[in-house]
């Protein structure tokens, strides 16, 4: 049985691979294969269906968030691999497998793993730490690596550091342990493409960042005799028109607000519909189905929605369909869905403007982006920094409300090819679909 190392690069495209010149050089020698992406093509959801084999109404990770209708709470960005149905690939091939930041990681049957988790103490401090299985790896990866460089991983300083940590992770991992199958996330080119879009100027650095990172991983798995793969979850398309879902159905008297201490909060369960924004797509609840017809109808008159897919046609009666939505609507090619749900940025939630990837009821890329009216924003944040030193509760209220920042999104499964994911390696044109790449990946183990 071969060893065997997956490398999840993420957003990697034919016009991306174009600009990686050491990959590039790299994937010649190999076959390369862009397929038709996951839907949702969103992180989780990818990730899912490729370790499990299994449809999306299978394996029930229907997006990078969720509500959950009987907490009547949405639910995002949860980690523990419960939540992921079907056996996974290193249980059925039966193989030691280090699971290196793919998400869904704790608690997963994976020999070893690691994954960002902070600590949250009583007090209301958040602190920046890993999750690792065995418990004790996470100090011996901090004692040889250093602290995981969390910042970099999200928010206004995303950036390759993490990538660089997580790299450094796997080959770690592989020097002590030589794991059968190396699952590793590399997450940088995530940031740079939502912040800036496709074809910027400022993406050239970035594309020599990771192919920098990926390529020396490349290099020091094959020198241990290690087989490579390397592939993506999606590609990232242009976008220059965010659609407030939530803000139309609250013209239509379908959401309900509760006021706390003069802010507006989502009270999911007293809306009669709303929507769970993640990218491209945004899972529509209806708790109120008498109006689900004119729903319907009110979400496909909206500027910058391309469509809307039914539930039982995505997920079946299985179990994706008791997570997702009643329907699904999906934006046009250069649009995306907000969570906003407030008309006065006044009255926004207090976590509206934090990094809040838990308790927003929706996905949010506008958190890369520092809010532009702040003056000196980095004395702002180092102010926060030395008051959480102190001990002190702080809110870093230092995020931007304006959407329109953003230009970059994905999660349509129908796009063009050269913006499609990719899989390289040996027997990579076998793939046709996210489900194909679980017998890839199986493949390459026992070939």
């Amino acid at each position: 049985m071969k060893r065997v190392a997956v490398l999840n690069v993420v957003g990697l495209t034919e016009l991306v691979l174009a600009q990686m010149p050491r990959l590039k050089a790299w994937a010649q020698t190999k076959e390369v294969q862009s397929f038709k992406p996951a839907f949702p093509a969103v992180t989780t959801t990818a990730q899912a269906s490729y370790l499990t084999g299994k449809s999306v109404g299978e394996h029930g990770i229907v997006g990078n968030g969720w509500y959950d209708r009987e907490d009547a709470e949405v639910k995002f960005w949860k980690q523990s691999n419960h939540l992921v149905k079907g056996k996974k690939l290193w249980e059925v091939v039966g193989v030691d497998c280090a699971k290196m930041f793919w998400w869904y990681n704790m608690y997963s049957s994976a020999k070893y793993s690691a994954t960002p988790r902070p600590l949250y103490p009583a007090d209301g401090r958040k602190v920046f730490d890993i999750h690792t299985q065995p418990m004790g790896l996470r100090e011996k990866l901090k004692k040889d690596l250093g602290d995981f460089p969390f910042p970099s991983f999200w928010g206004p300083r995303a950036g390759i550091d993490s990538s660089k940590w997580i790299a450094e992770s796997a080959k770690w991992i592989e020097k002590q342990e030589s794991p059968a199958l190396n699952l590793v996330y590399l997450p940088h080119l995530d940031y740079g493409l939502q912040k800036f879009g496709p074809g910027a100027e400022e993406m050239d650095s970035e594309y020599q960042a990771i192919d920098e990172v990926t390529s020396d991983l490349v290099d020091f798995l094959e020198s241990r005799g290690v087989e490579v793969l390397v592939l993506s979850e999606y590609g990232i398309s242009k976008v220059s028109r965010p659609i407030h879902l939530n803000r139309v159905f609250r013209e239509k008297g379908w959401i309900q607000v509760k006021d706390e201490l003069g802010l507006e909060s989502l009270d999911c369960g007293s809306c009669k519909a709303f929507a769970v924004a993640d990218h491209q797509v945004a899972h529509v609840y209806v708790n109120d189905h008498s109006i689900i017809d004119e729903v319907r109808e009110t979400v496909l008159g909206i500027p910058g929605i391309e469509e809307i897919r039914e539930a039982s046609d995505l997920w079946g009666d299985q179990c994706g369909r008791d997570r997702g939505g009643d329907f699904v609507a999906v934006s046009q090619e250069d649009a995306w869905f907000t969570y906003y749900y407030w008309f006065d940025d006044a009255k926004a939630p207090d976590y509206a403007r934090c990094i809040d990837i838990h308790r927003k009821p929706g996905y949010d890329p506008v958190e890369l982006f520092l809010d532009p009216d702040i003056s000196l924003p980095s004395l702002k944040v180092a102010g926060f920094l030395a008051k959480k030193k102190l001990g002190l509760r702080v809110l870093m209220d230092v995020i931007s409300l304006d959407a329109s920042l953003v230009k970059g999104s994905h999660g349509r499964d129908q796009v063009a090819q050269e913006e499609q994911p990719l899989v390289i390696g040996s027997q990579a044109k076998q793939v046709g679909n996210a489900e194909a790449v679980f017998d890839w990946i199986k493949g390459r183990l026992l070939a």
